[in-house]
């Protein structure tokens, strides 16, 4: 499949260039800011992809500040009374803590870490939800010392732990994660609502049930309501739907058994978006249109108020905004296919050799008039399984010194980002009204040294 072709819209004002809206390529795919002008200049946010590549140096990720906005705001107005909390493993810096919490979202941590970093900025405490099926000591500390809106429980372990750092004449908020035995999302690594895993507590051998009346049982302890994730990058809403059917059927039977109504319902998150053009993506709008509407007619049938909904969105928040830009170091044709080597790889988006995942690079900083073909984009570390994209339609004069962009790189990009090969891992620069500044500088190889103390 070649690139579709770019749709022409009035220049911007700072240059007298055609421009072309990439939204053919997708709307979800690249940011809305997106636009090509003349001679194959991307430009996001105003800035032209391949300056920032000269500034900032290669690899690269730049993140569209308004399209995270935009992206909150959708959800917000698709939720209307809801909780949205953004979750932060999908990626975290001070800026995009500060943008979230300004867009009236609240956040949803993983560790002492994302939260003293997001606390740290500003972010206020009561506003984040803290969850993990393996809490350390120091992550359940941080979260009593400052303060955090609720902790999910996942595991029995948890209730006497929690209850027993509490202060006295002191309650925390918590929610109990619930393992509804849906299997959803877009690999089996990632799904996270089927029974015989690691998360949550199972509905069906009556885990879920005993633990809700040990919870209730603790007087340091206020149980508001039942969590549940039942994946990532879900495209279809009807998972979603059941999960509200049986969730809904548990706050009935803790109703009947314990005289208690559960008033809060999470849902979690895993809203899947689209990494190419064609890829099917989870509207929010629709999302919330159905889920409403199940979670009143269940309740409804069971004779219970309705819960307050919240939901967690990362990959949906924050992965359309980000792009990857690298620079092509080789070109290598063998019988079988082209290879197009570039300088980043699996140390900065391990995606694609965990989960498969394929994406949709694109030349930028100059323009080809040259026949498509499909190439194999591989990144530089020794593994033959470091492959960013196979199939993918590159023009055949691409040559090392060429600059390409990936698209939806935004999410579990640089958070699940490592050091392979002793490489530092790239910086993040935000773009906005034609103006560029940076939220994480690249890590260097003095930073690397820094840390080896055991000569």
């Amino acid at each position: 499949m070649t690139v579709s072709p770019i749709r022409p819209v009035p220049p911007a004002a700072s240059t007298a260039a055609p421009s072309g809206s990439l939204s053919e390529d997708g709307p979800s795919v690249w940011p809305a800011s997106a636009v090509e002008r003349s001679r194959g200049r991307l430009f996001v946010g105003g800035v032209a992809l391949d300056e920032l590549a000269e500034r900032h140096g290669t690899p690269l990720y730049v993140l569209d500040e308004d399209e995270v906005r935009r992206r909150c705001r959708a959800y917000r107005e698709a939720f209307p009374g809801a909780e949205v909390h953004y979750a932060a493993k999908a990626f975290l810096c001070r800026a995009l803590a500060r943008w979230v919490e300004e867009e009236g979202l609240g956040l949803d941590v993983c560790s002492a870490g994302e939260l003293e970093l997001a606390v740290t900025t500003g972010f206020p405490p009561e506003r984040i939800l803290l969850h993990g099926n393996a809490k350390s000591p120091e992550d359940l500390r941080a979260a009593l010392r400052l303060g955090v809106g609720r902790i999910v429980i996942d595991s029995p372990a948890e209730i006497a732990r929690i209850a027993a750092a509490v202060g006295p004449g002191a309650q925390q908020k918590v929610m109990l994660r619930v393992t509804p035995g849906i299997g959803a999302g877009g690999h089996a690594k990632i799904r996270t609502g089927s029974d015989d895993q690691k998360f949550g507590l199972s509905l069906r051998d009556g885990h879920a049930q005993h633990a809700l009346a040990r919870i209730l049982d603790q007087p340091r302890l206020r149980l508001t309501g039942l969590h549940c994730h039942l994946g990532s990058q879900i495209t279809d809403v009807k998972p979603y739907l059941v999960a509200v059917r049986r969730l809904v059927g548990l706050i009935a039977r803790t109703r009947d058994a314990h005289g208690v109504v559960l008033t809060e319902l999470d849902l979690g998150g895993g809203h899947g978006i689209a990494y190419r053009p064609g890829d099917p993506a989870l509207d929010p709008a629709v999302l919330a249109r159905r889920v409403r509407a199940e979670l009143a007619e269940s309740c409804a049938g069971a004779g219970l108020p309705v819960p307050r909904l919240i939901v967690e969105p990362g990959r949906a928040v924050v992965g359309p905004a980000g792009i990857a830009v690298y620079r092509v170091l080789a070109v290598k044709t063998t019988p079988e296919r082209v290879f197009v080597a570039v300088d980043g790889g699996m140390s900065d988006n391990p995606r694609p050799a965990l989960y498969g995942v394929r994406y949709a690079p694109r030349l930028v900083g100059r323009h080809s008039t040259a026949a498509p073909m499909r190439a194999t984009v591989v990144g530089r570390h020794c593994e033959a399984g470091d492959v960013l994209t196979e199939d993918a339609p590159l023009p055949s004069d691409v040559r090392p010194g060429d600059l390409l962009a990936l698209p939806a790189a935004g999410a579990y990009h640089l958070s699940m980002a490592s050091t392979y090969n002793l490489v530092g891992r790239p910086p993040v620069v935000a773009v906005r009204a034609g103006t560029s500044r940076v939220l994480v500088r690249r890590e260097t190889l003095d930073d690397l040294r820094a840390r080896d103390v055991g000569l």
